[in-house]
């Protein structure tokens, strides 16, 4: 019998200073903001990586990493191929979440929200500040569908790169950017004895309330 790997005994020991309420923006993309600010500055690799939850209309979970491309007082902005198996789970439940975790400076960002596409001049915009590379990629890949091996990748490659060559590459019309515009943000700061500091958004009627949860 393979050797048991013990997780019963990892801790981490968390030492950084508290999140108190009158230190909080009363606008919790301006919190956000700071609070990302500070975790690039921490030069933390893939500051920008988050997960997304999204469920089927059966209730059906499944979660991924995906990258943040941007966010404004609108909400969060990331980029995918619309045929995928997240992009079918939001047509069919346009609710999401996502949690950034930045271990170095011991905080969390949790964010639910409701999710629509983005505009396609935009999703324009974003698409042709990418790599060449990135662009081609989201031609020959069909995202989640199963395939043979990666040859079959790599040989649509080739083809569609050949076929486009000197051209500039357009915006599939299967992909692009969607937007989660929150309901609820919660901010979490490590703080010592596993007595965390948690501070949630919600939004009602317009306004943003602010409550302070037990860890």
């Amino acid at each position: 019998m393979k050797k048991k790997v013990d997780t019963v005994h990892l801790r981490e020991k968390f030492t950084r200073k508290g999140l108190r309420e009158s230190a909080l923006s009363g606008d919790p993309i301006r919190q956000f903001q700071k609070w990302f600010q500070e975790a690039t500055e921490a030069n933390i690799a893939d500051a920008n990586a988050m997960t997304l939850a999204t469920a089927s209309q059966n209730r059906i979970p499944s979660a991924r990493v995906v990258l943040l491309k941007g966010f404004d007082e609108r909400g969060f902005i990331f980029y995918t191929n619309y045929d995928g198996a997240k992009g079918k789970e939001l047509a069919e439940n346009p609710k999401a979440a996502l949690v950034l975790h930045w271990k170095e400076i011991e905080r969390q960002v949790r964010i639910n929200g409701n999710v629509s596409k983005i505009s396609r001049e935009e999703s324009e915009r974003y698409f042709h500040s990418r790599p060449r590379g990135s662009q081609l990629s989201a031609w020959v890949s069909r995202q989640s569908e199963v395939i043979k091996g990666r040859e079959v990748l790599e040989k649509k490659m080739k083809e569609y790169e050949k076929k486009i060559k000197g051209k500039e590459i357009p915006l599939p019309p299967y992909w692009g950017g969607y937007l989660v515009a929150p309901t609820t943000i919660e901010f979490w700061q490590g703080r010592p004895n596993r007595l965390h500091d948690r501070l949630r958004y919600t939004l009602k009627n317009g306004m943003w309330l602010v409550e302070r949860l037990s860890p």
